[in-house]
């Protein structure tokens, strides 16, 4: 029996020998990991760490905390996926992402990527990858959001080139609110969003189900529909060279 060397790589892991992927999601989040796991693709996987936060009601006047309570707890979630030796992260809190506009995100990905060591995407950066994959320029977005988290978004996504023609915040009441809208309300806020000039449907907002309803929507609607989770995961794999392309889950993972 030889020894192994002690500078020699450690064996892959059993299921994740091609890409462990982190997600740091809220607490009260339970829509990022089912959405991610329908597009794990063998030899991938996904591991969630949570930031601790309440299930308290949001209101416009409050909704400044609810961001700043998920902002400090970042840091400590991401250092919890990390003992599990993922290679990349994705950030699975939407709003983050896009809060400051383009500054405000880079700076986030650059402080998250040096903390934890390896790759970041942002959720508002998989969206502009996946519009951009599309050639869209004009778009219509649905968020679970209140007003103030609504203009973060619209701004961000202007920054990045994009028009946006229209927007519908949902104003859900709390965070565990958001996982409790139905995909019968999501895809007729969808339809209602479209038009002939918007060039892609945009749906934000991590514990928003939309993944399902988008990819159906697609095929009625004729034009991209991009879901958050869906997007992101999509991004981790293609950063990593994984090109494996999953059918039945909206085209940015069937044609790109």
């Amino acid at each position: 029996m030889t020894d192994t060397p002690p500078d020699a790589p450690p064996p892959p892991d059993a299921l994740g020998d091609r890409q462990k992927i982190g997600v740091v999601v809220p607490s009260t989040n339970t829509i990022v990991q089912p959405e991610t796991d329908a597009v794990r693709v063998t030899g991938v996987t996904f591991h969630i760490g949570r930031i601790p936060i309440s299930n308290k009601k949001i209101s416009t006047d409050n909704f400044l905390d609810h961001v700043a309570a998920m902002r400090a707890g970042i840091e400590t979630a991401t250092d919890q996926v990390m003992t599990a030796g993922v290679d990349s992260l994705i950030m699975g809190v939407a709003l983050e992402a896009f809060w400051g506009g383009l500054a405000g995100s880079e700076d986030l990905k650059a402080k998250l990527s040096a903390h934890a060591g390896v790759p970041v995407i942002l959720g508002s950066d998989a969206v502009a990858a996946g519009l951009r994959a599309f050639g869209a320029k004009r778009i219509a977005v649905l968020t679970p959001h209140m007003p103030k988290g609504d203009e973060q978004v619209r701004n961000w996504l202007t920054e990045a080139g994009f028009e946006v023609t229209a927007l519908k915040g949902l104003e859900c009441a709390s965070p565990r609110a958001i996982a409790q809208v139905p995909e019968a309300r999501i895809r007729a806020e969808l339809q209602a969003l479209d038009a002939p000039e918007v060039d892609a449907l945009v749906q934000v907002g991590t514990n928003l189900a939309g993944a399902a309803v988008c990819a159906e929507a697609e095929r009625w609607l004729g034009k991209p529909a991009i879901a958050i989770n869906t997007v992101s995961a999509w991004a981790a794999m293609r950063q990593a060279g994984i090109a494996d392309r999953v059918r039945g889950r909206g085209r940015i993972l069937e044609d790109h």
